[in-house]
């Protein structure tokens, strides 16, 4: 895997240093060799209109621009450089809520603290190897938030035999 990943910008964004640095070091242990890093979404968002990142790890909790907020801009904002954008959160919130709330702002997938490596490259393999298409409607921009296929969806049309009136 690592000959895939050498090639990837990584955007990691945490206030947290040791956060940071144990994040960090799971990426360049598996061969990752381009991390920026940003203490919060503000200077997040300053280092994607700088550099083009493939991979954005975010926090969910950080002050000034948090991590839901961070996400919708890059997928809302006019001037987003990437509304495409892989956003992974990191989160030591795994309430219903708070992972809606991060779902609903764009989020492409979620880790909960604490972080294994394990779990951080499951999420880094889902997001390069099964991306999910995104969605536009008026209230949402983002990857599409179904996680399971329904082996019996026929597409948009699956009950135009219902509206068919027999004479």
């Amino acid at each position: 895997m690592s000959a895939e990943l050498e090639q990837l910008r990584f955007l990691l964004v945490d206030d947290n240093h040791h956060m940071r640095m144990i994040v960090s070091t799971i990426l360049k242990g598996v061969g990752v060799r381009h991390v920026h890093e940003a203490m919060d979404g503000a200077e997040a968002l300053q280092i994607l209109r700088d550099r083009q990142i493939d991979i954005a790890i975010v926090d969910f909790k950080m002050s000034p621009l948090d991590g839901v907020q961070f996400a919708e801009l890059v997928r809302k904002s006019p001037d987003s450089n990437d509304p495409f954008l892989p956003i992974i959160m990191l989160t030591g919130f795994a309430e219903r809520h708070r992972v809606f709330e991060a779902r609903d702002a764009g989020v492409t997938e979620i880790v909960v603290k604490p972080v294994t490596a394990r779990s951080l490259l499951d999420r880094i393999n889902t997001v390069i190897f099964k991306p999910r298409p995104f969605i536009r409607s008026e209230d949402y921009f983002g990857p599409c938030r179904r996680r399971r296929d329904d082996p019996h969806y026929d597409g948009p049309r699956r009950r135009a035999h219902e509206l068919t009136v027999e004479i």
